[in-house]
């Protein structure tokens, strides 16, 4: 099945690289990846995405996020990845460094997006703190991270 974020982002992939117009659809392409589970499993998570259905011409309706369309949201996201340099992880904390001046912004960013993973963050000038929820791995944050700010998938793997 895969953990959740695992089938957020390959969801999120599918969505904005094709042009998917049912959820039968879209778990067939979710299983070609490995990844098998239920229908309801898929709308819940649809759900939690936001995920809306437009107009097509030749499919009639597909999938799209919210986010693609969002074009200020879409340039918090860039200078997001332009700042960040690194995360580590101690203590089950992790710290991202930024560039100077970034850190707040992309604090701000990922609080706004509320992800289950992560309960909060503190900001200076170029560190972020990241206090995830308890029982939550070191992928599972960064996971939300890439969900939140897809441009960062470079940057971590």
């Amino acid at each position: 099945m895969g953990n959740r974020t695992e089938r957020l982002l390959a969801i999120k992939d599918l969505i904005t690289s094709k042009k998917i117009s049912s959820q039968e659809e879209l778990l067939g392409f979710l299983e070609a990846k490995g990844l098998n589970y239920t229908q309801a499993t898929l709308s819940r998570d649809l759900k939690f995405l936001k995920v809306n259905k437009i107009s097509n011409n030749e499919k009639g309706y597909i999938y799209e996020l919210p986010e693609q369309h969002a074009v200020s949201n879409e340039y918090a996201e860039s200078y997001a990845a332009m700042g960040f340099m690194s995360i580590q992880f101690a203590n089950h904390l992790g710290i991202i460094k930024t560039m100077p001046g970034y850190a707040s912004s992309i604090a701000s960013l990922i609080d706004k997006s509320n992800p289950f993973e992560i309960v909060g963050t503190i900001a200076g000038d170029d560190t972020i703190l990241i206090i995830p929820q308890d029982n939550i791995s070191e992928s599972d944050v960064i996971n939300a991270l890439v969900l939140i700010i897809p441009e960062l998938k470079e940057k971590l793997t």
